[in-house]
């Protein structure tokens, strides 16, 4: 009976601890307190030619007291060339030091919050940045290496120094070996690479608004983005370095990024989707739907290639950081993901909705997964306006025409969608009788006849119909600072943990283009090799158009454009020429959750409100 008594009275007592939720880190470390040093990784790499192998300036901020008690704390990792040329973050912070070289100012937040909760933060210059040696090979060999071996330092794999160039070594004692890579543009991409490696001891990564095939920045399907070249990003980016000599390093850079479009060993080399099947990490991804700079195909292509656990933030906003743009939600779901992955905290972050998307301006909706949709196959067909036409399940017949030509693009082809242009042909599906969920990556396929022996193509998918969205092509991309501020953590001097606060910055509009896509038509049969086209005669080029989540509400219409150059976007051809595009044998699969576009017939407006596409060149934005 007492025996009885006893194990009722012990089930008592353990019930509410088994129930109890979790406990994630806690600020509970003295960050004014918090060491502060560098160490110089060396990444065996000679990029600079001085015959020395290359260091990488590690700054790191860690809690002293875990040490001294001999416990040993994880790494929240940013490695960036932005640390002296650019700045971080909303407010384009940048690194500084006391009179002894000591890191003071540590940009973004994550030193102030993650400190005091027990983990380090490590911010590495990328070689030939900020006080890195070597050169930077903007996401080749060097700048994966930069951080890939930093991660191996962390886990006792590779030598760090206590200077640039001297012999005393210095080990990361303090480090459990696992580690977290995040960062935005730049710093997110180089996480992408460094996750492709497999190394160990990387346990997850945040890539924001990240590349991940330098081919995709550059160039779309064989045609080249205005995006700047390789080798001006680098001399942007190694502005203020120890002073290497980077000419040959350049060099390099210009010879491999051909003028052509072609994809060759440069753009192989700095393509993490092609060993997307080396990743162990965890990957917390976020992209904006409106990002002109850093085109949404990076995230698609990337997502689609991996298999871990992963969850993913898509924003109606551009180029813009889920702290500047959601907050209070980001941060808390950062912190768990970090307690989870870094600390093992059971917390549930993992099993939380894979995919979490903006559907109208701060109107958040989650899904199971991205995407949630699979393709279907619509058609053009002519109508009763030249030039105009339908998109359905029906193939048309026949052919239309439009002329290329330089100072067109597609905000232009799409500002009066009922008229015949001379630079495009438009086909609409009429008035959706429901809404229509696109989730996914399109791809178009086209038969073009060209009248010249060069040719560009680019397709467009609009929103025809009223709504309200973030500005995503405003100065702030869809984010207004305010004047009042808000802190994040700890502050000590120099280094404090308070940020402007921001706002949605929101428009009306008659229409959204909602993916934009584009090639060169001599691309057609390889992307690493051109063919040379014959005037006259028919080519069949598939292409894809970048990656969405959109909801087109019932009422409204999708249109699919096809032009040739799209001059905010891409360069022209040496001969514009007239295009004859074959109905029969073009075609669109579009990805979308359900059924596919149900519809009725219905006017396309005259000249709907509309917002101008950014121009947008180079990630020194980031």
């Amino acid at each position: 009976m007492l025996a009885g008594i006893l194990a009722v009275a012990a089930a008592v007592v353990a019930a509410p601890q088994a129930a109890a939720k979790p406990r994630g880190s806690e600020p509970v470390y003295d960050f004014a307190q918090a060491v502060r040093e560098t160490a110089w990784v060396d990444i065996g790499l000679d990029g600079d030619g001085d015959g020395r192998s290359d260091r990488v300036a590690a700054d790191i901020i860690r809690p002293r007291e875990p040490a001294a008690q001999g416990k040993k704390v994880p790494v929240i990792m940013d490695a960036s060339p932005y640390y002296s040329c650019c700045g971080r973050g909303n407010e384009s912070e940048l690194k500084t030091y006391d009179s002894a070289g000591r890191p003071v100012g540590f940009p973004l937040y994550y030193d102030n919050f993650f400190v005091p909760r027990g983990y380090a933060v490590v911010l590495v210059d990328l070689a030939g940045t900020n006080k890195s040696r070597g050169c930077t090979d903007i996401g080749g060999p060097s700048d994966v290496n930069s951080a890939r071996k930093v991660v191996d330092w962390l886990n006792g794999r590779a030598n760090g120094y206590t200077t640039a160039t001297g012999p005393a070594r210095t080990s990361a004692t303090w480090s459990t070996g696992a580690v977290g890579m995040i960062g935005k543009s730049y710093d997110g991409t180089v996480a992408n690479g460094v996750a492709a490696t497999g190394v160990d001891g990387l346990k997850t990564i945040v890539p924001i608004g990240a590349i991940s095939s330098w081919y995709d920045y550059y160039r779309s399907d064989g045609a080249n983005l205005r995006q700047g070249s390789p080798a001006g990003l680098a001399q942007t980016v190694s502005r203020r370095n120890g002073g290497q000599n980077c000419a040959a390093a350049n060099q390099k850079l210009t010879a491999g990024a051909t003028a052509n479009g072609d994809y060759n060993a440069f753009w192989l080399d700095r393509d993490h989707v092609q060993s997307a099947s080396k990743v162990k990490a965890s990957v917390l991804a976020s992209h904006g739907l409106g990002d002109l700079n850093v085109k949404t195909i990076n995230f698609g292509q990337w997502w689609e290639a991996l298999n871990v656990e992963r969850k993913i933030w898509l924003t109606q906003a551009g180029h813009v950081d889920p702290f500047d743009y959601r907050r209070s939600a980001w941060v808390d779901t950062l912190h768990k993901w970090f307690d989870h992955y870094l600390l093992g905290v059971d917390n549930g972050i993992e099993k939380t909705p894979g995919a979490s998307v903006e559907r109208e301006p701060d109107v958040w909706v989650d899904q199971p997964a991205w995407p949630a949709g699979s393709a279907v196959t619509l058609r053009p067909a002519a109508g009763s306006t030249p030039g105009v036409g339908t998109l359905g399940t029906t193939a048309g017949t026949g052919t239309v025409s439009f002329t290329d030509s330089s100072g067109q693009s597609s905000n232009s082809w799409a500002a009066r969608p009922t008229e015949t242009a001379s630079g495009r042909v438009l086909f609409s599906t009429g008035a959706l009788a429901k809404d229509l969920h696109v989730s996914g990556t399109a791809k178009v396929t086209v038969t073009a006849t060209p009248s010249t022996s060069t040719a560009r193509l680019s397709a467009i998918l609009v929103d025809y119909g009223p709504a309200t969205i973030r500005n995503y092509t405003g100065s702030k991309e869809g984010i207004k600072n305010e004047l009042t501020q808000s802190c994040w953590g700890a502050s000590a001097p120099g280094n404090d943990a308070c940020y402007l606060d921001t706002s949605t910055d929101a428009v009306s509009v008659g229409l959204n283009i909602i993916s934009r896509g584009w090639a060169d038509l001599a691309n057609h049969r390889s992307l690493s090799q051109e063919s040379p086209l014959t005037p006259g005669q028919p080519y069949t080029m598939t292409f894809r158009l970048a990656s969405t989540d959109h909801v087109v509400p019932a009422g409204h219409q999708l249109a699919l454009i096809i032009g040739g150059t799209d001059g905010s976007f891409i360069s022209g051809p040496a001969q514009y020429p007239k295009i004859t595009v074959d109905l029969g044998k073009t075609s669109l699969a579009l990805p979308v959750a359900g059924a596919g576009p149900s519809a009725v017939p219905a006017p396309l407006p005259a000249a709907p409100a509309q917002i101008a596409p950014a121009t947008v060149s180079g990630l020194e934005r980031g």
